[in-house]
Parts: structure tokens; sequence; C-alpha cells
């Protein structure tokens, strides 16, 4: 076996430790625990701001005043109640499939019928915040069975969201819960989702093309769909009592305990810590949240018993969970709400690679057989 000797570097599995260039848009400090959107600190903005105002932050540096979110919220309403509008687009949406392929044709249905600059600009970002909005918050209607609600004056986007999708005016603790949720998953850095969009902008393709890239990523089992496990964990587990037990037998066995651990924070997750806030304020089954609790600080326990070298840590997924399930959202919904706040964050990159107008194209260390001489 022959080793390519051109290979200027091994970026080793996964490119962990390797960077494709520079970012305004987000800082994550793994080793402090803090997560920092265009140099505001995210926990600081989930008290202050809506996500509305965070997605405008994103996009373009500067958090937006009142003429700018209205004027933002006018491009989204639009497209979500285009989408819902659009045959075409709400037969993408069959109930009986999968969530995310139904949202990722829903867009592929979208960005067809938009002409879209290469690149992107920030109202194709925001029309695209709308359009995936919307065909969530109907595919939410339609699994329901419900018939969807309208937009309302003075709605946000969390608002309209539920609104949508629930076909009932959604109380003020719901819609501040989801506000929350999206503000905190909104951006992260340079993952897998985001990473993937950024490599299809830089071909000078478009934003439809990107989130269709982006929401393909997000599909997987490793990167976005962990809130929904945390529930059946929890729902397992049962009671107090039969934590410890529960948890041993998962760690003994080699399973990973879902909503612990994270690729980057090597400390308790901040977003987790702001959304176990939110959990703590709603309060609607204190039962069902006492026993999230003891779950995760038993597991806490015992994975520094059985792990002490590696630092786990409570993630965003766990509390995640808790909120999205006051909020009484569909399981099935919990990855394509994580796509509609990831998509503030995910369109952010895409106009940003727009200012480093080179393909993105790694080197590969081919470790296969050359030919015989």
């Amino acid at each position: 076996m022959a080793v390519n000797t051109n290979s200027r570097m091994h970026a080793g599995n996964g490119l962990e430790g390797i960077s494709i260039g520079p970012s305004e848009i987000c800082f994550v400090d793994g080793e402090n625990g803090q997560l920092i959107y265009r140099g505001h600190d995210a926990e600081v903005l989930v008290r202050e701001h809506t996500f509305d105002e965070v997605a405008f932050l994103l996009w373009t540096g500067h958090l937006p005043s009142v003429d700018e979110t209205n004027e933002l919220r006018e491009i989204v309403f639009d497209n979500m109640r285009k989408v819902a509008a659009e045959p075409a687009t709400v037969a993408t949406l069959d109930p009986n499939a999968l969530t995310m392929d139904a949202v990722r044709s829903a867009m592929s249905v979208w960005s067809m019928g938009r002409k879209l600059a290469e690149g992107g600009t920030p109202a194709d970002a925001q029309a695209a915040l709308g359009a995936i909005a919307g065909s969530v918050a109907l595919l939410g209607a339609r699994r329901a069975g419900v018939t969807p609600g309208d937009i309302q004056p003075g709605d946000t986007i969390a608002r309209a969201y539920l609104r949508i999708m629930t076909g009932a005016e959604p109380t003020d603790a719901q819609v501040g819960a989801l506000d929350a949720y999206l503000v905190l998953t909104a951006e992260h850095g340079m993952n897998a989702s985001t990473f993937t969009g950024r490599v299809i902008v830089s071909t000078a393709s478009d934003i439809g093309s990107g989130l269709v890239g982006s929401i393909g990523a997000l599909k997987g089992k490793l990167h976005g769909g962990a809130p929904s496990h945390v529930s059946s964990m929890i729902d397992e587990i049962g009671t107090a009592d039969n934590a410890e037990p529960w948890l041993r037998a998962k760690i003994e066995g080699g399973e990973r305990l879902m909503g612990f651990g994270h690729r980057v924070y090597k400390t308790y997750d901040p977003r987790a810590r702001a959304l176990g806030e939110v959990a703590e304020r709603l309060g609607s089954d204190d039962e069902r949240l006492g026993l999230a609790r003891h779950v995760e600080q038993t597991a806490l326990r015992l994975l520094h018993e059985y792990k002490p070298d590696q630092r786990l840590y409570t993630n965003v997924e766990y509390y995640a969970a808790a909120v999205l399930e006051t909020i009484e959202l569909d399981p099935g919904l919990y990855t394509p709400t994580f796509a509609v706040s990831r998509t503030a964050g995910w369109t952010a990159h895409m106009l940003e690679q727009i200012n480093y107008p080179r393909l993105i194209r790694p080197q590969v260390e081919y470790v296969g057989p050359m030919p015989e001489k």
C-alpha cells in the first residue's frame, strides 16, 4: 500500500482541529463554556432579545432597529404564507414520510420557484427562514390533523410558528420557551451541517441548494436528533429509583447516554444551562422536570465514576427536550424545529462565504495501491 506524499496535511478523522478560515459569526469556547454570536453572549441574548432579532444579528452583524425587525418579519411571514398557499410545496409534506425528508423536499420545491442569487443575499436568507418555518409549521398541523392558524399583526416568528402549527393561540409561556430554544440553537460555529452549506455555496451555488444540503446533514442521528432520544430515555427510566440501575446498565453496556458529552464543549454546555433555567420557569410538569434533574445529576456522577478521564457534561439536547415537551411539540418535529432555528446560522455562513470566493477543495491522503512499474 502506497501513501501519496503530495498530501499537504493529514486532518485526521472528522477534520478535528482544522480551521477552514476566518469567520465573524460565532465563537464556541468549549473550554470555558461560552457561546458568542457576533460579539454578544448567547446567554444574554436569550434573556433580552427575540429569535427574530438574533437572526438579523447573525446576518448583518448588528441588532435591528424596530423598523428593521418589522421589515424582517414582513419578509419571513410573507414566505410562511406562500408556503401554505402553494399546492406544489404542500404536496411534498407527506405526513407519513420521515419529517426531515419532507422538510428537505419542501425547501427544494420552494427554491425551484424562486430566482436565488449566486451565494445568496440577505433577502434570500430572510425568505428562506420564512419558507422553512412555514413548511415545518404546516407539516406539524397536518400531522396533528388541525387547520393551520393565521399569522396575526404583532406576531413574532415563534408565535406565528406555533399558531400555524397548532391552529390555536399559543400561551406567552409557550412562545417564550420556543423563542429561547430558537435563539440558543440558531448558530454553533463550523458544525457538520453549516460546513455542508458553506461548501455548497462556495461552488457559486445558491442558498436554496445550500439549505437542502444542510438539512440532509442535520438529518443524521449523530447531529440533530438527540432531544427526541433524551425524551425517550426519561420515559424508559420512569422513576427516580430506576435512574441509577438503568444508567449503570447503559454505561457498562458501552452505550451512549443521550444529552451528555459534546464534541467541542469540555464543560457544561451554556445552552443547556440557559434552557434548564427556561424549563424551571415554565414548571408546567414539576414531576417530569424533577425526574429530569435527578437523572442528570445521577448521570453526571456515574460518568465521572466510570470515565474519569473524559470530560462529559450535560449538553444542549438534554434540556432542549424538557423545553420542547413543555411546548407540547410533536417529538417527530424536534429536529425539523432545530432546522428552523439553525437556518439563521446556516444562511449567515452562506452569506459570509461570498466574501471568500474560492471553492472549498481540501486534499485527501491517498492510501490505495499504486500501478506496478
